[in-house]
């Protein structure tokens, strides 16, 4: 095992405190730094309780475990999983969406680009945020149906031409649209999605089964209309928008984003970075939009992208989850005070950020065959905001 000193770039300052390792074995425990900060000893406790049981295999297959708080990096931990055998009983073929491709999954082409899955989501509200905050003569009232011409698509049901950017921001578009069940099972919509040649076309063939702006339905198909729409708004394509406006002034030179058989970019769940670009991310939500003294994102579209619109969305779910502009809300108050927002992505990747902490934490992971003893997206709730309540 290596240990490693990792610096981050923030907008406030260098990071220079650190718990970094890699990890070249999953059964041995990780080393750390010993030289602690007195802010860093309060969660150090829990943090190595995570991070012996990830090495353990409690959360299955984890790749990153990172923990910022007050700009201070206080553990990035590393794992090498090694994918080529675990998918060995599992369709290997060489292409962009089978997930069990190693190719492709959960690196890009064994860089340290890791997919983030619908994590994109939540980067494409930023970019449609940024959008809007540059051109008035759009707003998330505007319906979408106008804004997606030159497609083969009925809209004979007046429903569908109702369909507003906000009702596709808070997936209240009233399509209708089955993405509940595993992403291999034929039925599911995304995988139908990937698997065609023009997703536009596709998702805006999609029957209406409910009235736009009522019923909470989880729908990537409208996240790529979102993507379009940004295009049609800017007239650049969403990953040349993306550079220009987000990655360039975040510092962020190295990424991927999947491009569709249409020659769109995949909105939905294509994008990869480093864990230290995602933390950025996070980093600018914490400040309001601003990076580095410069707005990038208005304050109001953080501050509503990130509240909870809708409520109790997943019944079914641990926690009372809110959702907002393609971002979650796991943890709010009565009164609709959000304590956490997070961006989730299938597998395992999460970037969780409570504001009242002042904390930032990102895991990726790869959990696509097998459910876990323990999930890491209740990590910040049921671990590290305890022990920060409790210092």
């Amino acid at each position: 095992m290596l240990k490693n000193k990792i610096k981050l770039t923030f907008s406030i300052l260098l990071i220079v405190t650190v718990i970094g390792c890699n990890t070249k074995d999953k059964n041995k425990e990780s080393t750390k730094n010993t030289q602690k900060a007195p802010s860093q000893n309060v969660l150090s406790a829990v943090i190595d309780s995570i991070n012996s049981e990830i090495n353990n295999g409690d959360y299955g297959l984890i790749d990153r475990f990172m923990v910022i708080q007050n700009n201070e990096l206080l553990a990035d931990y590393k794992y090498d999983q090694d994918y080529k055998t675990i998918v060995q009983k599992y369709d290997t073929t060489n292409h962009q969406y089978n997930f069990n491709n190693t190719d492709w999954h959960p690196y890009y082409k064994k860089s340290e680009l890791h997919t983030l899955q619908s994590v994109t989501k939540s980067i494409t509200s930023i970019l449609l945020g940024i959008a809007l905050d540059l051109n008035e003569d759009y707003n998330v009232s505007n319906k979408a149906m106008p804004l997606l011409n030159g497609y083969d698509a009925d809209f004979q049901d007046k429903r569908k031409q109702n369909i507003s950017i906000e009702d596709l921001l808070t997936m209240r578009s009233g399509l209708q649209w089955n993405e509940e069940t595993d992403h291999n099972d034929h039925t599911n919509d995304c995988f139908l999605l990937e698997a065609s040649d023009n997703w536009i076309e596709y998702v805006l063939s999609k029957p209406m089964d409910t009235m736009p702006g009522t019923k909470f339905v989880y729908n990537g198909g409208g996240t790529v209309l979102l993507g379009k729409i940004i295009r049609t708004i800017t007239g650049k394509r969403i990953d040349k928008w993306a550079e220009e406006k987000l990655f360039e002034p975040l510092g962020i030179t190295d990424y991927y984003w999947k491009e569709t058989p249409d020659g769109e970019i995949d909105t939905e769940g294509g994008l990869y970075l480093k864990a230290e670009d995602l933390v950025k991310i996070g980093s600018l939500f914490l400040n309001k939009g601003k990076w580095d003294g410069k707005q990038i994102v208005s304050e109001n579209w953080v501050a509503t992208s990130t509240s909870p619109l809708l409520k109790n969305v997943k019944p079914h779910w641990k926690s009372v989850t809110g959702y907002g502009y393609q971002w979650w809300v796991p943890e709010y108050t009565d009164n609709g005070k959000t304590n956490i927002y997070s961006a989730n992505g299938y597998g395992g990747q999460y970037l969780m950020i409570t504001p009242e902490h002042n904390l930032i934490i990102v895991f990726n992971g790869w959990n696509i065959n097998a459910e876990p003893e323990k999930s890491t997206y209740r990590v910040l709730q049921d671990r590290i905001i305890p022990a920060l309540k409790h210092k």
